[in-house]
């Protein structure tokens, strides 16, 4: 199997071909993960894309889908996780703390790249609804949730494994929607 992480900054997993902007060692291809010219059509079988998504807004996602879907293998799994707009509501909502979601909401990262330092910043949100239109309209199908506990990279403790309060896996709130969707053929 073919395996890409998309946006994967310091965190490698084994056996993922692994694309960024950043200039770390791990990193296979230093690129952005919006344009994948280094992959033929239809040759990867699972991409996973852990809060790197909600870095397009919603016009260049669309783009982005597109060329996803280009490099997956028909019936090809697209694996993603971005901060999940229902639970940063209600975490706003249970502590009146605005400080406690605008990490999540907008997400500012200095990042090293080969032309030096830059900051990205968070430039959408989603709920489970909106991703999964989102998906479903770029011709992905067989949308549902997934769970980091039960997936090859659980052992890499990424944003798909957020929770508030933070590290509370057994009793917080996870604030990572998780979604995952197949490639079906246009």
């Amino acid at each position: 199997m073919k395996k890409v992480h998309l946006g994967c900054w310091h965190r490698e997993i084994p056996g993922f071909i692994h694309v960024d902007f950043c200039d770390m060692e791990h990193i296979d291809y230093k690129s952005g993960i919006d344009e994948l010219p280094f992959f033929d059509d239809s040759t990867i079988d699972l991409i996973y894309c852990s809060h790197a998504f909600e870095y397009f807004d919603r016009n260049e996602a669309v783009a982005v889908l597109n060329e996803w879907f280009r490099v997956l293998k028909p019936n090809g799994i697209l694996r993603l996780a971005v901060p999940d707009f229902s639970a940063l509501v209600r975490i706003y909502k249970d502590t009146g703390q605005l400080g406690s979601v605008l990490g999540p909401l907008y997400g500012m990262m200095r990042i090293d790249t080969p032309s030096g330092p830059r900051n990205i910043y968070h430039k959408t949100v989603y709920d489970e609804a909106s991703l999964s239109d989102m998906l479903k309209l770029n011709g992905f199908h067989h949308i549902e949730r997934w769970d980091w506990r039960f997936t090859e990279h659980a052992h890499i403790d990424d944003h798909s494994q957020a929770y508030f309060p933070h590290m509370q896996k057994d009793s917080g709130l996870l604030v990572s929607l998780n979604i995952q969707a197949r490639k079906v053929a246009r």
